[in-house]
Formats: C-alpha cells, structure tokens, sequence
C-alpha cells in the first residue's frame, strides 16, 4: 500500500530514534526493520538533513550513507545539550493563536479538551505580547465533519443509534441507514466504525461522506466484536491476494483514495495507473463499469476483458430499451 504523508511522518519520527541507537547500520537491515524498500528509505534520509530543532545549521540532522551503511554525524543536534528556551516569532505566535481559538469553536470538542486548551491559549497570549494582539484580529471558521463527529461522539457515550445517510463514491449513490456506533478512529481521515442494521454487518463510515446523521431514541446494542487493529492502516490486504492494474483519467482519480493500493503512477494525461491486491478481483468489474470512459482494467487479461464483455452488454441492453421506447 502506498504510504501516505502521516505514515512517512510517523515512520522518519521512528527512524530517527532507531539511527541514533545503532551508529553505521547497514541500509538493507534498515529498510527490512521498517518493511520499506532501500529506495524508500535513501529517499527518507534524503529529507532528513533538512530537519532539526532549528534551522540553523548546526542543529540540522547531519545525516548521510555511502549506500551501505548510515552515520549520524551529529547525534547531538537532537540531545538535551541541545535543548534551549523555546522562542516564538511574531508570525508562529499568530498562527498557533489564530488557529487555537479555532479549534476551541470545534462542536465535537470535549469540554474537558476544550478547557485545557482556552488554558494554553491564555498562557502563550501572555508570552506572545504585543504579537498577540494582531491574532485577536483574525479568525478561521471551520465547514467539515466536526457536527458529524459530536453526534457520533455523543451517539458513543450515551449507547444510542443513529439514522445516516451517507455517500459511497465507490456507487454514487447515497444511502439511508441505521447504524449502532462502535467507536470513533482517525486513518488520515476520522471514521465512524458501526454495526450496520441494513447489512446486519460491521461497516466503517468515513465522516466526511455523511450527509446527513440524526440520534434516535434506540439503544445501541452492537454484538460483542472483537476490536481491529488499525496500526497498518485502515485495510490490509495480503501479499498473495490477486493483484490488479487499473488505468484511471482525471475524472477517476478517487479510485487511488477509496481503494487501498500498492502504488500509483501518474500518467501523462492526469490519471493514475494503480496497482492494487483483491481477493475476489472479480469484484471489480462492478467498478470499471462505474468509472466508464474515466478507466478500465489492464490485467489481468482475463478479468480486463471480463469488464469488456460487461460494458458491452450493458451498453447493448441500453441500445435495445432505447430502441424499444423510441417505437413505443
């Protein structure tokens, strides 16, 4: 699966603690360590040497390999010998201010949560100075999901159903449902996992795609289930599942973000060719007939020509119900 921008985070955050305890490891124990391959990895060292505690450049990681083996030239640019009073600009005081009170207007914010951060609001106000009067002119409004997250939040804590109806892209079609919320999990995206009442199954709703949610007066009573781990992220498919090619335009590009995928190339008009694993590839014919001229299968060969022969009846039964209503 390709790896997102918090996953590369969170990776480099580990492989900085990991170099610093074993000075000159060999690049291919360390890429087997993280699961990555050795490109992988010199492009993480690449961007390492651009962070650090400042960016003066003797606090920048001096970090580097001759394709062997990696040395850390300064494992004391991040040590306590390197630690000093926190200075804050005028503009980085603004900022965390501006964007503090905003976050403290958040609906799904618990009180408690919300408190403690009007708390170091107030302190870095007063550490800010005269920075802080400029904040106090600016503000930001956020329109996303955070109405949806308190219901779900609230659904949660008080064991109540919910009614949804929700967007799968996947489809195009919205539907409407009854759900017992699980628990609320962020994966780049916060999602909602719940026992589903119309697929008497559990289901996983993103919360940015919920188009309209109400309480209900209903106790929730999920079945006891067994908690999925998500530290590898949201699906997981296996190494030996089938693997599939996808050719997507510009228009089909939110296959790489809703389906979990190996990698994906960008093509010279736009589009993606993404490679991804399926148990069941057959499945996916449901989704070349959904993308239309937007994508097609590439291989493999079977299955491509598989969604062929389904497009072309489709489009077959289109022309004779066309037909049939023009003579009637």
């Amino acid at each position: 699966m390709a790896a997102n921008a918090i996953d590369q985070t969170r990776r480099m955050l580990s492989l900085v603690t990991y170099l610093r305890e074993r000075p000159g490891a060999h690049v291919a124990d360390v890429a087997r360590a993280f699961g990555i391959t050795e490109d992988e990895l010199i492009s993480d060292l690449d961007v390492l040497p651009m962070c650090g505690t400042s960016f003066r450049g003797g606090d920048l990681l001096d970090i580097d390999t001759d394709g062997d083996r990696i040395w850390w030239r300064n494992p004391g640019a991040l040590g306590a010998e390197a630690a000093e009073p926190l200075r804050i600009a005028a503009d980085e005081a603004t900022a965390l201010l501006v964007a503090a009170r905003a976050v403290a207007t958040l609906p799904g914010l618990r009180e408690g949560d919300r408190q403690a951060l009007l708390r170091a609001t107030a302190k870095l106000e007063a550490a800010a100075g005269e920075a802080a009067g400029a904040s106090s002119r600016l503000s930001v409004t956020f329109e996303s999901e955070g109405g949806v997250f308190a219901d779900v939040d609230r659904a949660i804590s008080e064991r109540r159903r919910l009614w949804v109806r929700y967007y799968s892209p996947a489809r195009d079609e919205l539907t409407e449902r009854e759900v017992d919320p699980i628990r609320l999990f962020a994966v780049g995206h916060t999602y909602m996992e719940a026992w589903c009442r119309l697929s008497e199954a559990r289901r996983t709703f993103r919360l940015d795609r919920v188009a309209e949610i109400r309480l209900l007066d209903e106790p929730a009573a999920p079945p006891e289930l067994e908690l999925r781990d998500l530290s590898e992220g949201l699906v997981q498919p296996a190494a030996e599942d089938p693997e599939v090619v996808v050719e997507v335009g510009p228009g089909g590009r939110w296959v790489a973000e809703y389906y979990p995928h190996d990698s994906a190339e960008e093509l010279a008009d736009g589009g993606l060719r993404i490679t991804l694993r399926t148990p069941e590839p057959a499945s996916l014919r449901r989704l070349a007939l959904r993308l239309g001229r937007d994508g097609r299968i590439v291989a493999p060969d079977e299955l491509a020509e598989s969604a062929r022969s389904a497009a072309l009846a489709a489009l077959a039964a289109y022309e004779e119900q066309s037909a049939h209503d023009g003579q009637s």
